[in-house]
């Protein structure tokens, strides 16, 4: 069954925190959403496309300001025959099956729908929408596209399994396994870690899996920043839970804050450059010297659109991940505007951690 949501309001165009908030919530409950649709208060068009939306098999999120709830509540009232009513302060369609505060459900033909009323800098109303679609992902490390498809492809047609595809970054691929009529997630998981053993994590947030083992071992990160100017910092501590392992962050844009702060050594600055994987080996030694920290992640590039040159072109990005016993280095070429090739090497400094101590990170807890 498809999944749609559909934004209706102003407010959710105008503003981008909001938005990022709600289709989170919206993916965390749902999964994958197969559409997202945005429409202004006086949409004229709003109509029709829920009249259409409605003769579908699908599953349909609408998340709307509170000007607009009482509008989208009469359009799906017309379209279902129905009328409104008043429940808990809010107008409702009378064949609403359930409601909660500021949510409410209903069932029409081969349509579900679910309205939530959305403020701004309040907390989301409950999504009452379920999905029924057994789906988790898995994450392989040290192999490319066509050769998780060789490996896994056999296993998903035993277990009834549909796979799809995507690079993260070199060295990573993204697997989200769906499960077809019969299959049977949980053994086509644990036949898959057995035959990628040290290159499989089965997880749906990557970062939350590193957040969590690095807790139970009560082992610290931390990091020291360049061209990534905090990404990393920032995507950890989105998550719950990150204080429990998070030292912190060094951004060391300036060669002055790198030697100040991280004892990068001037003479190394000056001979190899800021972009140099002398240079990253440095940062992270000193990040772990200033932070009581176990591991510790290091990037400096050149991000670009300006700044390359032809030995060290825009998207020359190096990186150090470093334990108190162990060291991994790369220099890398990344592709793609500057915030594209930012979000690649916070990924790709996370794969180098993640490969970094495999014992850790490959091992159940």
């Amino acid at each position: 069954m498809k999944k749609h949501l559909l934004f209706v309001g102003n407010r959710f165009i105008n503003n981008p925190a909001l938005q990022r908030y709600a289709i989170g919530s919206a993916k965390e409950k749902l999964g994958h959403l197969e559409q997202i649709s945005y429409f202004q208060d006086s949409d004229n068009s709003l109509f029709l496309i829920l009249d259409q939306l409605l003769k579908e098999k699908i599953k349909l999120l609408i998340i709307t300001t509170k000007n607009s709830s009482a509008i989208v509540g009469k359009l799906l009232s017309t379209i279902t025959s129905d009328n409104q009513i008043l429940k808990d302060n809010m107008l409702i369609p009378s064949q609403t099956s359930v409601f909660e505060e500021g949510s409410y459900l209903i069932e029409y033909e081969k349509a579900i729908v679910n309205v939530i009323i959305a403020t701004e800098n309040k907390n989301l109303p409950s999504i009452i929408l379920e999905d029924e679609k057994k789906s988790a992902k898995v994450h392989v490390f040290d192999e490319s596209i066509p050769n998780v498809k060789i490996l896994l492809e056999p296993l998903a047609t035993s277990f009834d399994i549909r796979l799809d595809l995507v690079a993260i970054v070199e060295g990573w691929v993204e697997v989200s396994v769906q499960s077809r009529k019969y299959g049977n997630i949980a053994q086509f998981i644990s036949a898959a870690k057995q035959l990628l053993s040290h290159k499989l994590i089965a997880t749906n947030n990557i970062v939350g899996f590193i957040i969590e083992k690095l807790s139970h071992s009560n082992r610290k990160i931390t990091f020291a920043e360049s061209c990534t100017g905090g990404l990393l910092a920032y995507t950890f501590t989105q998550e719950s839970g990150a204080s429990n392992v998070f030292e912190g962050s060094l951004v060391t844009y300036s060669n002055a804050l790198k030697s100040n702060w991280l004892a990068v050594d001037d003479t190394i600055l000056e001979k190899y450059g800021a972009v140099s994987l002398e240079v990253v080996n440095e940062m992270s030694e000193g990040a772990l010297n200033v932070s009581y920290a176990d591991y510790a992640l290091a990037i400096s590039g050149i991000a670009g659109p300006n700044g390359g040159t032809t030995e060290k072109p825009v998207g020359t990005v190096c990186i150090s991940a470093r334990s108190k016993d162990s060291l991994k280095y790369e220099q890398i070429q990344l592709f793609g505007d500057r915030n594209y090739i930012q979000e690649q090497s916070a990924f790709y400094a996370i794969k180098m951690l993640l490969l970094l101590d495999k014992e850790l990170f490959f091992k159940d807890l």
